[in-house]
């Protein structure tokens, strides 16, 4: 793993209306063996609002990864990722949709909105926990993320 992550937790954006999935989501990563910091927040206004660091998340750090649901309340995940993908200072965030939603149009949007990968929420409690661990395993360890310091806005 590249120094300046090993020795800094990992930023977590989870942008989630279902407080079950966000627990579930914070207990697999709390157990995980990757150090990390959640934030989350339960609909797609807050979310731009973390990440451009406006009102009360003024101070918020800049994720490294942001955790997408897709059907949220005031601004939807395809507009948030939509939004994302055309600021300068958010685009190279990886944006890893995990959502219910199986339907192929869903799959299709988010990749063509430069999502970095799809993944279909599980309904079984091991399950999800079980898919979490991988995002972690896979994002958190395997992947090389940009150092946010060098690109913070």
């Amino acid at each position: 793993m590249p120094e300046t992550l090993s020795s800094h937790p990992i930023e977590i954006l989870l942008v989630e209306d279902n407080l079950g999935d966000a627990r579930l989501t914070q207990e697999a990563l709390r157990e995980g063996k990757i150090r990390n910091n959640l934030h989350h927040v339960r609909d797609g206004v807050e979310a731009l609002a973390f990440l451009r660091r406006e009102g009360e998340y003024a101070k918020a750090p800049t994720p490294d990864l942001v955790l997408l649901d897709l059907n949220l309340p005031r601004k939807d995940g395809r507009e948030v990722l939509a939004e994302m993908k055309q600021d300068a200072h958010l685009r190279t965030i990886p944006v890893v949709v995990l959502t219910t939603s199986e339907a192929e149009n869903d799959i299709v949007r988010s990749y063509e909105l430069h999502a970095n990968c799809y993944i279909t929420k599980p309904v079984g409690l091991e399950q999800f926990i079980a898919i979490v661990r991988e995002i972690e395993s896979f994002w958190l360890a395997v992947v090389t993320l940009p150092n946010r310091n060098e690109h913070a806005a």
